[in-house]
């Protein structure tokens, strides 16, 4: 049970949740984060969806990694992650239609992600199992995370909800001269955030800033 949570391990699911997060350090996984950030409830769904997928296609190719010809193991990846992207988008239809409609095509372009194949590429093809789950683990829940924070900050001052819970539309804040920002539903805005947060990220951090 140690060797399973060894501080290697940690370290391995750690990192992508903060020092190589894979959407501000890495700078991948950027066109969903503008994409389904308008509501809280799709960036939560998208979020879980790619860790879910991350982490089990990790798996997979990890298990079967010393089978795999080197000149078609992209060809490989991209068929696991395939049939992994068809079951949760299957069951979301099942259990979560009415987020799935607002996901839309997103969900079946999880497979383009570059988080999914770099993991994939990078990490599943060396190691073990174990290793790789927790891999896909952390840099899934490190996508996520970007992603809810994003989506907080647009719904809440875009439409003045939270998970379609009104918070901010009250006749007193009105009154004062509140009113919902639209541009804050506009993808642009989506990607202003994101800014802020890899500028935030790396004025507290200097080893992450550029030599």
């Amino acid at each position: 049970m140690g060797q399973l949570f060894s501080k290697k391990n940690k370290e391995v699911f750690s990192t992508p949740l903060g020092m190589n997060n894979p959407v501000t350090v890495q700078v991948l996984g950027i066109c969903s984060a503008l994409a389904v950030t308008a509501k809280l409830e799709p960036a939560i769904v998208m979020g879980l969806s790619v860790t879910v997928i991350t982490a089990f296609s990790n798996v997979v190719i990890s298990l079967i990694r010393k089978t795999i010809p080197n000149r078609i193991r992209i060809i490989v990846q991209l068929v696991v992650v395939a049939a992994l992207v068809t079951i949760v988008s299957e069951i979301l239809k099942a259990f979560a239609y009415d987020v799935s409609v607002q996901l839309s095509v997103y969900v079946g372009l999880i497979i383009t992600n570059c988080i999914l194949m770099g993991r994939l590429e990078a990490f599943a093809m060396q190691n073990g199992p174990w290793e790789s789950f927790l891999d896909g683990i952390g840099n899934g829940l490190g996508y996520a995370k970007i992603l809810v924070i994003v989506a907080f900050f647009r719904e809440l001052l875009g439409s003045g909800t939270l998970f379609g819970f009104n918070i901010l539309n009250y006749e007193p804040l009105q009154k004062i001269g509140y009113v919902n920002n639209g541009l804050m539903l506009m993808p642009p805005m989506a990607l202003i955030i994101v800014a802020c947060i890899i500028w935030y990220q790396r004025s507290r951090h200097k080893e992450l800033q550029d030599k």
